[in-house]
This record gives C-alpha cells, structure tokens and sequence, in this order.
C-alpha cells in the first residue's frame, strides 16, 4: 500500500503544477489507468499467483535422484539404473573453470543481482517484439526455480511465477546454495543431469579434472543438450565452445595464454556417450534383481552404489573369450544367409532413410556391425554402415559367405544390393561374418572363497538377456562323472581299482526303468578292465557306469550335495553317472571350487558390498573362507585324490588341450558332451581360479556330430585362463594325512589291509575276460609270453597292459 500511496502523492504534486488544463487531465488520466493496472497487477499477483507457487521446501531439502550403480572390484562403472544418470558434487568440490565458464554464458551477474536481471528482462522483452526467436533472459536463480518447480511452458504467467520464486529462493539460499542445484540439477544430454554426471560421460573423468576448454564445451550444455551435445552434432557443441571461450576472457576469468590454450585443445570427447567401459552387462542385471527385491523402487532415485567381485581384466577375458568361441564354432557350421532385405529407393535420400530404419531394426552386437549392401558379387562387397560408412569387402573377407555370393545360391541365402548382413574389421580389413544363433557361458570365480572373477551369461545382453550363467538349467555330461568318483573313494576305492571297460551286454545288460539298458562309450571303443584313474582320464562311459552300479544312485545323490547340487534334479538311477540331471554353469563352477581349495563348499557371490546414497555401508560380504571347518564338504584326501585324477585328464586325457595350450602342469578339469551333442562344457581349474565353460542351443538341438566339450567349451576356457594365471606360479598340493602308495597310486590308508576294493566286480567280468582270451580249444597263454603271428596274442597283450594300469 505504501507504493501506491506514494504514487497518488506524486500525481496531486503534479497536478498543481500550472501548465494547460487539458494536458493535465490527459496526464492526470494517464497516470490513474497506470495506477490501476498496477493495482489490478498487484491484486491478480496476491489473489491468484503467490498463493499459488509452489513451496521451496524441495530446494532447501534437496535430495537428487541418483540411480542405482554397480562396479566391479576395481571400481569400473558396468551398470546405471534410474532415469537419470547424475553424481551430486558439492560447490566447493567444483573447479573454478567450470564456475566461470556456466556464469560466463548463463548469468554474468550471477553473484550481483537479487535474483532477478530487470535490465535483462526488458531487453529481452522488447527483442521478443521486433524477432520471431525469443529470448528468455532467465537468471540460474530462475533456471532453478524453472527446472525444480516449473514447467517449461513459455507464459507470462508462469515467467511471473518463475520471477517470484527467483527472488524467495534468494532470500532463502546463499549463491553458492543456488549455483550447487544448478549445476546437480540441469538436464545435459546423453541421460548426463548436472555436470559431475556429464564430466564423467562426455570425457570419462572427475570433475575436478576438466581443463578450460572441456568446461567451456559442458557450459554449452543447457542451451540444447539433446541435439547439440559433442556426441550428436560435435560441430555445434563445438562452435558454442568457442563463444564460451571467448566471453570468459572477455570478463576477465582467464588469461590472453589461457584463452589462446583453451582454443586450440583437441576435444577429448568419449564418442560412446559414457558406454561401459567394460562388457559385464549380465551380471549387473544380476545385481539389480537382487536389490529390487530387497529395496524396491528406491533402487532408482536412492542412490544405492554395489561394488561386486568381479574383476574388469578377468571379465574382459572372459567376454572375449565367450565371443572368440561362439564365432569360431558358428564359422566352422556355414553361413546361413543374410538377416533380413530391404528395397532400396533409386531417390538417394530416400535410399539413405530407408537403409536407416533398416538398419536400426538391426542393431550392432559390439564390433559387427550391421550394413546394408549395395552392390554385391563373388569378388567383391560394397556395403553401407548407420553411421554412413562405405565399407568394401574383397578377397579373404569373403570366404565366410562365399556361398552366398555364388550364381546358383538358394534365394534364401543370396547376397544382393538391400540385403542386411553382418562386417567385422579386423587388421584394417573387413569381413562377412553373421550373429550366431548358438548360446554360451561363461564363469570364473576365486576357489578360495567364492568371490566370482567373471561372469558371462551370453554372447550379447542387447539381442538375449537370459542369463546362462544363473538360469540355464542344463544337462552337465561327463563334467558330472569326478564326484561320482569322488562318491567312490568313500566306498573303498582307490585310483587304482580295476573296473571292466566293456559294454553291459556282455553280462546281460542292466534292467533300466523296465527295459534293458545297454549304453555304450562315446567312441564305441572297449578297453577291458582299466583303472579307475584311466576310467575318468578317458572318460569312460561303461567304467562310471559300473562305478555308480556298485555304490547306488542314492548314496551318489546324497554325495552330490556336498558339492551344492539339488538332489531334486538329479536321477536316481544309472543315467545319473552320465550327467542326465540338471546343473547351472554357475553351480558347477561352486561344486568344482571344492577339489581345488581342498573340499571346502564355499557358496559363489558376487555382491561386495552395497553402499547407500548417504555413504553408509548397509551390506558386506561376510562368507567362509577355504580352511573354515564349518565349511568342509569332503576330507582333504579325497579331494586331493580326485584332483590327482582330474590333473590326468588334462595331461593326457580328453582335456589334454587345455595343457598344451597353456603349458601348464597344475590344470585340473573334466570335458562333457551330452547325449547327441546337445550341450558341451569343460569344467576345471588351476591354482585356486575355478571356470566353466559352456555352449549349446537355447533350444535344446545337436551342435554336430563332430561337435564335443573338447572342441566346443575348453577353447574359451583355456583364452580365459591364459589371462587370468599369467605370471602366477604353478601349484602342488600337500599330501593329506590319510593316504599311502599302493601299486604306485594313492589310496585310503584303512583300506590298504582292509576292504578295499582291488577289482570291481572280478567275478562277474570273469567270463567276459576268459571268453575274450582264451580259445575253447586252446590252454590259456601265459601274460607276457608272445605267440608270434597271432593276432589273438597280440590283442591280449594290448588289453593286459590296459588291466596292469
């Protein structure tokens, strides 16, 4: 009331001026409807608007929306989970550049004004009369206002309102306060909101790491952070850099060397816009499941950071080594032909869009990319990438789809201009190659306490986000057979039991769920009675089968979970021996942690630790250790005899490539292949690092006769474990207590005079042996006295050796 009272007085003043009559009722009328508008302003600011704004309360309480991150041990970023990706730094933690060059743009008088540039309005006001482009002259004070409280509708109304709020928040907030929510609130593009989070996204580094010129070009941000930003058009990112640039110097915040530095430094921009810098996506959707179900929705705004096990050079290893694995087996089975076509429009600008939306239907799987061909015959392949790229394949780069570039090619595999295939450069040169359709996986962790190394679920997360590792329940093979013999131990054999290597129906065959059962080896070789240590080393069907026959499916079952296995999806009957059941790649690499730490279950985790948005540890791993009894599953000797058994295997048994390829005598491990080559694995381990390999069709399918765990897992294996053992020393285990040399192997010391079991069955075999060596009408030879000239001889001493060991 007092303004208007001072602007009635003002008026009487002036109307007892002498001057003409007239022209003092036009003033005096003038100034009456300029009072009333203002009063009628007042009373539509006090009736409709104050009462209006909303509350400052999320200003002077801020609590930013921070997603969900998950790192690996050594703290590299592998998954962000919330709407928005944003690190709240406090002022005091941000460089002066980036002060600077934000006010330089934004509001040079910032650390002036109440809140509110009058002068700007005004000059903007009178601007948005004369041009179509408006200006908003909004202070950072309005921004936030704007940004917190408002929409972003351009009104007067809400421009009243944004003025309002301006000047509270000022009377509320220091400037330092304000320009924090500014700078941890503003939207910067590529999903970046506030500069800690852009600082780490567009160049990969803290914010008090930024030069000049990297905080001159986020200070151009705010402006048009969707389709400006050094990702999406770097030109103009750039050219608003430069203007930056120039009005920092300008007012004084840097110097002439300053300037003339910051202008000339090459951009350092990450091109990905803040991609994970390594692939490690399976086990960061592992994580999030984990802490929705324990938090909720919280996950995405509260701030939650999980630090996991993994190890980003054990990860990338074993990433690549998955990929360098599915893509050999799917080079070795043909090319199929290409992923889709499409009609390419003679209009060049319509040709471009509709390989664009082609294309984006078909998304990159890491380094092969998707392309559209444009011309295409057996020589050579002229091909178009998203990004615009010419790319030409000749010579070597073609002999993958050779088939496809024949005359006679089926249609369905013809490669033509508008077919969508697939490119690889490699050493600068590029090639055809095709997404796989098979399926694999991957798992390390550490046998001494559980902690996953590496974990890959798949060959991309973007085109299958099952998780192998975890939720793919599949038939293990031979990779089941080392804890049947492990069973074994326990019944008084030894390594050197003698078990008969021959096919069931040369006893009579075995009843099997009502039928007679008559399996047969992998190879369909018969070696007679060889020693148990053969039997596993070679992976011999009819031995385990044999094995598991005398101890029975239920005492095997029972010794299964030891190892973590569900008895539940385990068979009770001989098949068991043979891995019919059910086992995940991560649960295998658990059970076989146990022979390499010396028989201690230790449940795999990946989960750290977890921090919430206030710092506060709320979970830590706390787990068994190798050596805590409460965690034994078996006795040492046992599992040092079953290592023994399992390091032959991979010297000279079915996983002998894993020994020639890393040069190592301490690997230990077991092949599988399923029945028809459904599944292939190879399970082991060396040192205390424990892996497990596997590959198969999500559909359950044969990957080819010829296809085996040998062929199939063990050369991902062995790739990861060229990397993971570099430079670690080999390792020989200390003989247990409780175990002796008999008949230069090892066996329980109690049996040495007691129960042992020497031969399996010998009674039984008896007739196979005699009716294998011995003619009805000759005696039986003498072991070791040769016949010349008789084949029978001969083939008797092969097989007797095989009996000795």
């Amino acid at each position: 009331m007092r303004f208007f009272s001072t602007i009635s007085s003002a008026i009487v003043a002036w109307s007892e001026r002498p001057t003409d009559i007239k022209l003092r009722q036009a003033a005096i009328a003038a100034a009456i409807g300029f009072a009333s508008l203002l009063l009628l302003l007042a009373i539509w600011v006090f009736a409709f608007i104050l009462p209006n704004l909303p509350s400052i309360d999320a200003l002077t309480d801020y609590r930013p929306k921070i997603p969900l991150r998950v790192y690996t041990a050594d703290n590299v970023l592998i998954g962000e989970y919330g709407e928005e990706r944003r690190d709240f730094v406090p002022i005091a933690q941000v460089p002066d550049s980036l002060k600077n060059a934000i006010i330089a743009i934004e509001d040079n008088n910032f650390y002036e004004h109440g809140g509110v540039d009058f002068l700007g309005i005004v000059r903007a006001g009178l601007a948005n009369l004369v041009r179509s482009k408006s200006q908003g002259a909004s202070t950072i004070t309005m921004q936030v206002a704007r940004t917190f409280l408002l929409t972003r509708k351009k009104t007067y109304s809400r421009k009243l309102q944004e003025v309002l709020l301006a000047m509270r928040i000022e009377r509320n907030l220091s400037k330092d306060q304000i320009l924090e929510l500014y700078m941890n609130q503003i939207y910067l593009g590529q999903r970046a909101y506030g500069f800690g989070s852009a600082a780490r996204i567009y160049y990969g580094k803290p914010i008090g790491q930024l030069t000049i010129a990297e905080s001159a070009m986020l200070a151009g941000l705010p402006k048009a952070p969707a389709s400006a930003n050094p990702v999406v058009n770097p030109k103009r990112a750039t050219e608003r850099q430069q203007y930056i640039l120039k009005r920092m110097h300008e007012l004084g915040f840097i110097t002439q060397a300053e300037y003339d530095q910051a202008r000339a430094e090459e951009p350092s921009v990450h091109k990905d816009g803040g991609q994970y810098r390594t692939h490690a996506e399976y086990a960061a959707e592992s994580v999030r499941r984990f802490m929705y179900a324990q938090y909720g929705d919280d996950i995405y705004t509260s701030g939650f950071t999980v630090y996991t096990t993994l190890v980003k050079a054990d990860q990338d290893a074993a990433y690549a080594a998955v990929r360098r694995g599915v893509l050999d087996y799917d080079r070795r089975h043909g090319y199929r032909g290409p992923e889709g076509h499409v009609e390419l429009p003679a209009d060049a600008e319509d040709r471009q869009d509709a390989i664009e939306d082609a294309l984006v239907k078909h998304p990159d799987s890491d380094d092969l990319k998707a392309a559209v061909v444009l011309e295409a015959s057996p020589k050579r392949v002229q091909a178009v990438l998203l990004s615009g790229e010419t790319v030409e394949v000749a010579g070597e780069g073609l002999r993958f789809a050779a088939s496809g570039l024949a005359a006679k090619a089926a249609e369905a595999k013809k490669i033509k201009p508008g077919s969508i295939v697939r490119v690889v450069k490699l050493k600068d040169k590029w090639s055809l190659v095709q997404l796989p359709e098979v399926a694999a996986a991957f798992v390390a962790l550490n046998g001494s306490d559980g902690s996953i190394r590496a974990m890959v679920g798949g060959f991309d997360f973007a085109l299958n986000q099952f998780d192998h590792v975890t939720q793919a329940w599949r038939q293990p093979g031979s990779t089941i057979k080392p804890f049947i013999y492990s069973a074994a131990l326990e019944k008084g054999f030894s390594p050197s039991t003698l078990i008969n290597d021959a096919q069931l129906s040369d006893d009579g065959g075995l009843q099997q769920d009502g039928k007679i059962w008559n399996p047969g080896n992998d190879n369909g070789q018969y070696d007679g009675p060889i020693t148990m240590r053969n039997g596993l080393k070679r992976s011999k069907n009819l031995v385990s089968i044999r094995i598991l026959r005398k101890i029975t499916p239920p005492y095997a079952i029972d010794h299964l979970a030891h190892f973590g296995f569900d008895p539940a999806r385990q068979p009770s009957n001989l098949t068991l021996t043979l891995g019919t059941g059910s086992v995940t790649p991560l649960q295998m690499a658990g059970a076989y942690a146990v022979f390499a730490n010396g028989g201690f279950k230790l449940p795999p985790y990946l989960i750290q630790k977890v921090v919430d948005g206030q710092g506060k540890v709320v979970l830590e791993a706390d787990h068994p250790q190798a050596g805590d009894e409460v965690a034994r599953a078996i006795s040492p000797r046992n599992a040092f005899v079953t290592d023994s058994m399992m390091r032959d295997v991979v010297r000279s048994g079915t996983g002998y490539l894993a020994g020639q390829r890393l040069g190592r005598g301490d690997l230990a491990g077991k092949t599988g292949t399923t029945n028809d080559s459904m599944d292939g694995w190879f399970a082991g381990y060396g040192r205390d690092i424990v892996g497990v390999a596997w590959m198969g069709y999500d559909k359950p399918r044969s990957l080819g006769g010829r296809e085996f765990g040998s062929t199939l897992a063990l050369p991902i294996w062995t790739d990861y474990m060229r990397v993971a053992l570099r430079g670690k020393q080999e390792f020989s285990p200390v003989v247990p207590t409780g175990l002796v040399r008999v008949d230069d192997d090892w066996m329980y010391t109690e049996y040495v005079d007691g129960d042992a079991v020497k031969s399996l069955d010998i009674d039984e075999e008896k007739s196979f042996w005699e009716r294998f060596f011995t003619p009805s009408d000759q005696p039986v030879p003498v072991p070791g006295e040769p016949v010349p000239g008789s084949p029978e001889e001969q083939e008797r001493k092969r097989l007797e050796e095989l009996y000795r060991g």
